[in-house]
């Protein structure tokens, strides 16, 4: 049986929840795409193992380089683009798509629609010149695994296995 306290912090969680649920929503007014672009950025480690790298936001959530399209820019420049400005790496090899991914979030009386075109990159480098821009909490490199257990988003892990197939197939 739950103790005491336990009871009243679930209760008290169950009590926010309703006060939250009962507030009335903005009506979504616009429905908003935004296509953005970011690649799976790889080395071979000491030990020759997959790294990866990422990111984490302000949110504290581990992702990869990504960004919006701007006007004028295909997704391949985009994702050059932000890999530069959010890591610090210039000197990649865009290796080819990987695919891309959905996803919807309201932003207040908004419903935005965010497609990201994921390719795959290896930095040509040893990849120590990482620099994370202010907004960032982290920027690391990972073994495969560890990438693959903190990565937020399941579409970008579901492309970071497919990722590590094309590596060890193509031998890049």
């Amino acid at each position: 049986m739950p103790r005491r306290d336990q009871r009243n912090r679930t209760n008290s969680q169950i009590e926010h929840l309703r006060k939250y649920l009962a507030k009335p929503k903005a009506s979504i007014q616009e429905i908003v795409r935004e296509p953005t672009s970011g690649g799976i950025i790889f080395r071979h480690g000491k030990d020759g193992e997959i790294e990866i790298l990422l990111i984490q936001d302000a949110k504290d959530r581990w992702t990869i380089p990504k960004g919006h399209i701007e006007e004028g820019e295909t997704a391949i420049q985009t994702a050059r683009r932000e890999i530069g400005e959010e890591a610090g790496l210039h000197d990649v090899d865009m290796l080819g798509w990987l695919g891309k991914i959905h996803f919807r979030y309201r932003r207040i009386d908004r419903l935005v629609l965010m497609t990201t075109q994921i390719y795959l990159v290896r930095v040509r480098t040893d990849g120590t010149e990482i620099q994370k821009e202010s907004w960032m909490n982290g920027i690391k490199w990972f073994s495969f695994n560890e990438a693959l257990d903190l990565i937020e988003y399941e579409d970008i892990a579901k492309l970071m296995l497919k990722a590590k197939t094309r590596i060890r197939e193509e031998k890049l």
